[in-house]
């Protein structure tokens, strides 16, 4: 990549810094490296409540403690601050910020993966931009929440909720990203008519045949997000891009769809159950020449790698 481009990974959990006892890994040295400017970074609001079963997939396990989610995530988003000030990544909070990101240094976006820690009370929403600086937020991860249904799981509640789209008003308000990645198709839909800002699904890929529970989309569900003026990130799981090649491939087909200014990159990097195409940041510079090589110019090249999620970013954030 260009020395100065504003580099975006629209989702990532770099740092392991989920658990209390967790060590935290290399996250600003490897950015740096491979010209990553921004990595939106995910607590797992969730966490507790599910885990990875004998069919390789991950499923809740129980019902959370009243205010046990809240406690957790409050408690990570700790974790992830603490590893900010560790590894010297600058807390980017408004536009402003993010368009200096690639001259100060290794940046992040604070970011819940579910709205979990909400549970009945919306005004937590301001709580945690306020006391955390989170201005990313995904609906739903791995459990059908007060929020909505979940693609992983049979839908339990047709989508969004009225509680869901009073979340998304008051993200609106607030100047927050919305997020609609795990999401039924259907909870995109209203969440789609609801929302005054584009929207984000941040890691995902295209299939024309989506198995029951996928977390894969279609494309009129990509296109549903396009509408919005947002953006759907591609991810680089080995099980479905075997190489950085078919990854680029799969923003290729993504770009066909949606537009390629509705396309970015989500790595999910350290939160893939697993082997990913694309496990390093140092690796940004080879799926630039990937992409390259797919026939897109470079100008859009950059659009796919930072540029539209900078746009969302300015339309909700200011």
């Amino acid at each position: 990549m260009p020395g100065g481009a504003l580099t975006i990974d629209m989702h990532s959990h770099a740092g392991r810094f989920v658990r209390d006892n967790t060590v935290f890994e290399p996250v600003a040295e490897p950015m740096r490296a491979g010209g990553l400017a921004v990595a939106c970074l995910a607590i797992v609001s969730d966490s507790p409540t599910h885990r990875i079963f004998a069919d390789g997939r991950i499923h809740p396990t129980r019902a959370p403690e009243p205010g046990e989610l809240y406690a957790w995530s409050k408690a990570a988003f700790g974790r992830l601050l603490r590893l900010a000030q560790e590894q010297q990544l600058h807390v980017v909070g408004n536009t402003a910020q993010l368009r200096a990101a690639p001259s100060v240094g290794p940046s992040i976006i604070v970011t819940a993966e579910g709205a979990d820690f909400i549970e009945d009370r919306i005004e937590r929403i301001e709580e945690v931009r306020n006391a955390f600086g989170m201005r990313h937020l995904r609906l739903v991860h791995y459990r059908p929440n007060e929020l909505g249904d979940i693609q992983t799981e049979d839908p339990v509640q047709g989508g969004l909720t009225d509680f869901g789209a009073a979340v998304v008003r008051t993200c609106n308000r607030l100047g927050i990203v919305v997020d609609v990645a795990h999401g039924t198709y259907d909870l995109v839909k209203r969440a789609a008519s609801v929302t005054t800002k584009p929207l984000i699904l941040s890691h995902t890929s295209l299939s024309a045949a989506q198995g029951r529970h996928s977390r894969q989309i279609s494309s009129d569900h990509a296109r549903l997000v396009a509408q919005t003026g947002g953006v759907t990130g591609v991810w680089p799981l080995a099980s479905i891009f075997p190489t950085l090649d078919k990854m680029a491939e799969g923003l290729a087909r993504m770009a066909e769809v949606a537009g390629v200014d509705h396309v970015g990159l989500g790595s999910d990097m350290r939160g893939l159950t697993g082997p990913s195409v694309f496990d390093s940041y140092r690796d940004l510079p080879l799926l630039a020449e990937k992409l390259l090589a797919q026939g897109f110019a470079a100008p859009d090249v950059g659009k796919i790698l930072g540029g539209n999620y900078a746009r969302v970013f300015a339309a909700t954030v200011g």
